[in-house]
């Protein structure tokens, strides 16, 4: 199975706003990741709007963001979005203590990501329903603004949602270049870098690299879908992509050579492919090697859903596509 023919739908529509006063701290604690970390005694800011215009002018470095908010018991069921808007330089962002997203470089390889717009993806595994969910942002600014500047921040909600049975977003392991080896199931990535997905890879690190890539990520099957038929989602890729699970290639949209490069539009493409029973009945743990080219601008998996779906829920959710469409 290819990738999806038709373009998935990312309408968001507001479910919670949190424009307004986030708990504030300049510095920089591991520990403020923390679900239970007491803020009290931290100041309070205005969010969007760069703390420079907040009583901290001339600050230069490390500071965190921590904000509260709660979801009704019955919100199971919602595919909900983080959206940050757009901050100065860079940040990483944390939901009840477990990491979600990161958009540009901390030092000592600082690389700034201003422009970038901040959409985190916020996985029903790690939200609370039916109680209170903490949101802490680690931010660092180099020079002139900083902070959550600008944007629609808030809670938001897919309205045509392709939820994974099983999430694979967060970090994979990446590097640059093109070996062949590296899809084999035990070649060893020790060495290669850790970068979040979906997010293009100039956000974290690789601004203005253009060629060939390769993402790897090695995972057991869950129990409730070792039986299953199942579909591999990997989001939209920027440009084309081959897609190999345990060494054996499962499926590819376009052609990654940069010689013979075809399929220009497949960047807006959702990819689904489907991974044969035979691998999975070999072993529970699968190894996920995807191969990237990217011609020029935007590169990599750039945006979900990233994970295992079961391939009857998969086939629905195209069939409903396909009747709203035409």
């Amino acid at each position: 199975m290819g990738a999806g023919l038709l373009a998935q739908k990312h309408e968001l529509r507001l479910y919670e706003a949190l424009r307004g006063d986030w708990k504030f701290s300049i510095g920089d604690r591991e520990e403020w990741k923390a679900y239970d970390f007491n803020d009290s005694h931290w100041d309070e800011i205005y969010v969007p709007g760069s703390w420079e215009q907040q009583g901290f002018s001339g600050y230069d470095g490390y500071a965190w963001y921590r904000k509260e908010f709660t979801l009704p018991a019955n919100a199971s069921q919602q595919d909900l979005w983080l959206d940050l808007g757009y901050i100065d330089d860079v940040d990483e962002c944390y939901l009840n203590g477990k990491y979600i997203g990161r958009t540009g470089t901390f030092p000592p390889h600082h690389k700034t990501a201003h422009k970038a717009h901040r959409l985190y993806h916020l996985n029903h595994e790690d939200l609370i329903y039916g109680g209170k969910n903490v949101i802490a942002v680690r931010v660092y600014d180099s020079y002139n603004e900083g902070g959550i500047l600008s944007g629609k921040i808030g809670i938001w909600e897919n309205t045509h949602p392709l939820v994974p049975d099983y999430s694979m977003s967060g970090k994979w392991k990446f590097t640059t270049g093109d070996r062949q080896q590296y899809k084999d199931t035990n070649h060893d990535d020790s060495d290669w870098t850790s970068i979040t997905v979906p997010s293009a890879w100039e956000d974290q690190g690789f601004e203005y690299y253009d060629g060939i890539a390769w993402y790897r990520k090695t995972i057991e099957v869950p129990n409730h879908l070792a039986n299953e038929s199942l579909v591999l989602l990997l989001g939209k890729i920027d440009d084309v992509d081959e897609v190999f699970v345990n060494g054996e290639m499962i499926g590819n949209t376009g052609l990654v050579d940069p010689f013979n490069f075809i399929y220009p539009n497949a960047y807006k493409n959702l990819r689904g492919y489907y991974i044969p029973k035979e691998i999975l009945k070999k072993s529970k743990t699968i190894s996920i090697a995807v191969r990237v080219y990217d011609s020029r601008l935007t590169g990599g998996i750039y945006e979900g859903p990233i994970g295992l779906i079961k391939q009857d829920k998969y086939i629905q959710y195209w069939n409903k596509q396909r009747e709203e469409h035409y």
